[in-house]
């Protein structure tokens, strides 16, 4: 027997002020989480992107075309229960950062990983106060405390709402640097994606491009853009 699968029931999705922030109204009751908390969010932007996303839905509601909706209930149900672990799980990628280790050839990807790497370092030495040392190799290569300190401070700054958008931008590009020069708007999604991909595409270059990696690529590209947007709608 196939599982139930929840039908459009609603005329109008609505979002709404309410205690603790905005909340979305389906026909004038409230959407609650798949832990049956109530939707509250922190802006009224978010709200609305995910009334749009409720009101998009024609018959069978498909909730992978409703990522605003999932990363609010991934905040309030995961996020906000475990904000500790998830944040330490994250900033272990800041001890070994996907920037921090390059490659010993050939010439070409060392260079393209130098142009595309360091100056996003430099840029965190100098912004965040949080210098990173630099390896090639795989060889684990330690990094000054101070930073690492920096770093936390800064992670465990943002919401849980932040933290879930944080998530992904981590998760997706490999990097705790990439992710927090999205969140500072030091870089786009786009270049974000670009840099976190150099290898990737030195490959692709050399060998050509797979169809089914090329799919499972572009879907990674477009999670990490959608946390992008989610952690702008935050506010």
């Amino acid at each position: 027997m196939s599982a139930w699968k929840a039908k459009r029931f609603w005329k109008q999705a609505t979002a709404e002020a309410c205690e603790g922030g905005f909340t979305v109204k389906l026909d004038g009751r409230a959407v609650k989480t798949p832990a049956k908390r109530l939707l509250v969010v922190p802006t009224l932007a978010m709200a609305q992107a995910i009334a749009a996303e409720w009101d998009a839905q024609q018959g069978l509601v498909k909730p992978d075309t409703m990522p605003v909706t999932r990363a609010a209930n991934s905040a309030l149900d995961k996020v906000s229960m475990q904000f500790d672990e998830v944040a330490g799980l994250l900033l272990a990628y800041g001890a070994s950062d996907l920037l921090c280790y390059r490659a010993t050839g050939p010439q070409g990807l060392i260079d393209r990983q130098a142009a595309g790497w360091t100056p996003v370092l430099e840029w965190a030495a100098q912004a965040l106060a949080a210098p990173l040392n630099v390896t090639t190799g795989i060889v684990h290569v330690d990094q000054p405390q101070a930073s690492l300190d920096r770093l936390s401070t800064l992670v465990r700054g943002f919401s849980p709402f932040q933290l879930a958008a944080f998530h992904d931008l981590v998760a997706i590009s490999g990097s705790l640097i990439l992710a927090l020069a999205v969140t500072e708007a030091h870089l786009s999604a786009d270049q974000a994606w670009d840099l976190s991909r150099i290898d990737e595409t030195w490959q692709a270059e050399l060998w050509g491009v797979d169809d089914e990696a090329a799919l499972l690529e572009a879907s990674k590209c477009a999670a990490l853009h959608e946390a992008a947007r989610f952690f702008g709608l935050c506010g």
